[in-house]
C-alpha cells in the first residue's frame, strides 16, 4: 500500500452533518487497515471524545487531539506528545471574552475547564452534551497539574469574526486559528495538526510521502500540506481546497470512503 499512515479529520470530514459515522466509511477504513494501513484521527476534539470513534471502528493506534496539541495512544490513554502553553498569557483573551460575553474553555490533554461550570448557558450546555464532554470550573493557573494544550472560544460567527480581527492586532504568542464557524482555538505556537502528524510519522518510521491526510477546514491545512497526499472533502472552504492535492466527495457523501478507495485500495 502506497500510503501507510492515513490521518482523518473527524467533524465535517469523517462524520456527516448529523455527526454520525457512515457504514460506507467504516467499511473502507476496515479494508484499509486489513491491508496494513494505519488510521489516525487528527481532530480539534479532545482525545476523550475522539477515542470512542476509534473504538467504534475497532482500531487501536493513535489519536492526535486538540488540533495537534496532544497525541495519545488509544489502548492505554498514554500521552505520547503534547505542546504545553503558558496559561497566564491567556489572561487578556479571557478578559476580552468576559467583557464581550464570549464563551471559552481551557483544555489539558484529557480535561476541560470553563469559567463557571455550574452556570453554563443553554447553548454551551448543548454543545458540551453534543460533544460528550463534562467540563469542570476553571482553577487558578498555579493549580493545574497537567499542561494546558488548548484555549477555545465559542460564539456567534459575526462576534467571532470581530474578535479574531481584534486579536490579530495583538502581539501573538500562540497559534490562533479558526477551527469552525463558531469556534477559534489557541495553542502553543508550534502546535498544529501538521507538526503532530509529522512527529508521529517519524516515531513510526513512516516517510512523509507515505502519509495521506483528509480534512475540511482551516485547522486541517497544515496536515494537508505536510502529507504526501492531502485530500479535501468537497464541503471545504476554497482556501482549504487550494491547499490540498485532491478533492473528494462531501462528508455527507462518504468522501472519506471515496478517497480511501481511490488512493489506498
Amino acid at each position: 500500500m502506497k500510503y501507510k499512515l492515513i490521518a482523518l479529520d473527524v467533524d465535517g470530514t469523517l462524520l456527516n452533518d448529523d455527526h454520525k459515522l457512515s457504514d460506507e466509511n467504516k467499511e473502507a477504513i476496515a479494508e484499509v487497515t486489513r491491508r496494513g494501513g494505519q488510521i489516525v484521527l487528527c481532530t480539534g476534539r479532545s482525545p476523550q471524545n475522539s477515542i470512542p470513534f476509534m473504538e467504534e471502528l475497532g482500531l487501536s493506534g493513535y489519536v492526535i487531539g486538540h488540533n495537534g496539541g496532544a497525541t495519545v495512544s488509544v489502548s492505554d490513554r498514554k500521552v505520547l506528545d503534547q505542546y504545553g502553553m503558558d496559561g497566564r498569557g491567556l489572561d487578556p483573551y479571557i478578559e476580552y471574552c468576559r467583557k464581550h460575553d464570549i464563551h471559552f474553555d481551557v483544555s489539558t490533554a484529557f480535561e476541560m475547564y470553563v469559567d463557571n461550570a455550574e452556570n453554563l448557558t443553554k447553548e454551551a450546555n448543548y454543545m458540551y452534551e453534543h460533544f460528550r464532554i463534562l467540563p469542570a470550573s476553571l482553577p487558578a493557573w498555579e493549580e493545574f497539574r497537567e499542561p494546558i494544550v488548548k484555549f477555545t472560544v465559542f460564539t456567534k460567527s459575526a462576534v467571532l469574526d470581530e474578535a479574531m480581527r481584534e486579536w490579530g492586532t495583538w502581539t501573538q504568542q500562540y497559534n490562533m486559528l479558526r477551527s469552525g464557524e463558531f469556534f477559534a482555538d489557541f495553542m502553543h505556537h508550534e502546535a498544529s495538526k501538521g507538526n503532530a502528524l509529522k512527529k508521529l510519522a517519524a516515531q513510526l518510521g513512516i516517510a512523509q510521502e507515505e502519509v495521506m491526510a483528509v480534512g475540511n477546514y482551516y485547522n486541517d491545512i497544515s496536515m494537508l500540506t505536510y502529507a504526501g497526499l492531502g485530500v479535501a472533502v468537497d464541503n471545504s472552504p476554497l482556501e482549504v481546497k487550494a491547499a490540498a492535492d485532491a478533492i473528494t466527495g462531501t462528508n455527507n457523501e462518504h468522501g472519506v470512503r471515496d478517497a480511501l478507495v481511490k488512493y489506498c485500495l
